[in-house]
């Protein structure tokens, strides 16, 4: 799953909107345009956020375990989500 660059897992960074500058995991691809993120934060994982790839900063940093459970279906929470991404930050 490898679309413009990204992957379900990777961590991007948005560029633009009320959402400027804030760190997310893809979740999901829906098409060559756009992508659901969230962050467990200000966007939950029950109402993810859609967003056009061209808005988005994509880092070459992909969680093994966020993607894992995305795609085995596996059932995860927010906290889980930005207790990755807070491991994560230090990285980018």
């Amino acid at each position: 799953m490898l679309l413009n660059d990204l992957s379900v897992g990777q961590v991007v960074m948005s560029k633009s909107g009320r959402d400027k500058g804030r760190l997310f995991f893809v979740l999901k691809i829906v098409n060559d345009e756009y992508v659901l993120i969230s962050d467990g934060d200000t966007r939950k994982l029950d109402k993810p956020k859609l967003k056009k790839v061209k808005h988005l900063i994509k880092y070459k940093l992909i969680s093994k375990d966020v993607k894992n459970k995305i795609l085995s279906s596996e059932d995860f929470n927010d906290a889980f989500l930005r207790c990755e991404l807070k491991r994560l930050r230090p990285m980018l």
